[in-house]
């Protein structure tokens, strides 16, 4: 949780990270139970996000940037599940990966390709840091590489070095 004497920038980017860490789980309850974006939508911002729940403490999330992702995810699936597909090894397509690491690379995916407010470098960081709270060493690897693999697609130019 945020510190209330923590720097605003700080407290942002926890927020933030809440706010991706929630997506995920709703994008992963999504696909396994066919829950729709406006229930879950209400669903975690009425019961889990800031909460305790069954006894773990959930973090304060920036409301905006969860629904931002989540309902991102679903209007443009049609165009994200391709992109990944193609940048998972063969053999390997989306829908064989774990739920909860579609979940994570489509939210990934979504804000490479859609928030260039944030650095893509960040991007790939934070995912890879969600994906730890669900897997192991070696799946969070591979979160690593798609994600790095998508960012220089959608941000080439945050990758090129600049002329000396």
């Amino acid at each position: 949780m945020a510190r209330a004497d923590a720097p605003k920038d700080e407290r942002k980017a926890n927020r933030r990270g809440a706010a991706r860490l929630a997506a995920v789980q709703a994008l992963y309850q999504m696909d396994i139970a066919g829950t729709g974006v406006n229930d879950i939508l209400a669903e975690f911002e009425g019961h889990w996000i800031g909460r305790e729940v069954e006894g773990a403490q959930y973090l304060p999330a920036e409301a905006a940037f969860f629904r931002d992702v989540v309902s991102g995810v679903v209007e443009d699936q049609r165009n994200i599940d391709p992109l990944v597909d193609r940048v998972l090894a063969e053999g390997w397509p989306l829908k064989r990966i774990d739920a909860i690491l579609r979940a994570v690379l489509r939210a990934g995916a979504y804000e490479l390709g859609h928030r260039s407010d944030v650095p893509a470098r960040v991007v790939v960081s934070e995912y890879v840091d969600v994906a730890h709270a669900f897997v192991d060493r070696e799946e969070t690897g591979m979160v690593n590489a798609v994600l790095d693999r998508l960012a220089r697609h959608f941000r080439q130019g945050e990758f090129e070095r600049a002329p000396r």
